[in-house]
């Protein structure tokens, strides 16, 4: 089994899809590990979002991710990081594929609704940036 970390956005919290998307996620057989709403600092916003510091969308992206309440996911299944990647869709929602979560639910390239974790390395980092140990359990 492998976990990943999920964000399901400001814009989809707010637009009332969280629901949705969360029944898109189990139905694919991804297992709910951890889920908590959280409406991120700036601070947190920053240190999440590290990697993208230098890059001239930093402001907004962090601007954008403490607009609103989030809900933070800890998801485990066979192969979750690519699988959840998939089901997402492209960043961009215009070239999503159809039946993603993006192509069904974003607003934009920047209001996607959803994060998920590129990588082993990053799931590891963005799993325990927000969640104890405690609160994941043995995984059984």
């Amino acid at each position: 089994m492998e976990r990943t970390f999920s964000i399901i956005k400001p814009d989809a919290v707010k637009a009332g899809k969280a629901g949705k998307i969360l029944a898109r996620i189990e139905e694919a057989g991804f297992r709910l590990v951890a889920v908590r709403q959280r409406h991120l600092t700036k601070a947190q916003a920053e240190g999440f979002y590290h990697v993208h510091q230098a890059r001239p969308f930093f402001g907004s992206l962090v601007e954008f991710m403490t607009s609103g309440p989030c809900i933070t996911l800890v998801l485990e299944k066979n192969g979750a990081i690519a699988s959840l990647r998939e089901l997402m869709g492209a960043t961009d929602p215009a070239k999503a594929a159809a039946g993603t979560i993006r192509k069904d639910f974003a607003e934009s390239i920047e209001a996607n609704a959803i994060h998920g974790s590129d990588g082993p390395e990053t799931a590891a980092f963005e799993i325990g940036y927000f969640f104890a140990g405690l609160e994941l359990g043995s995984g059984s």
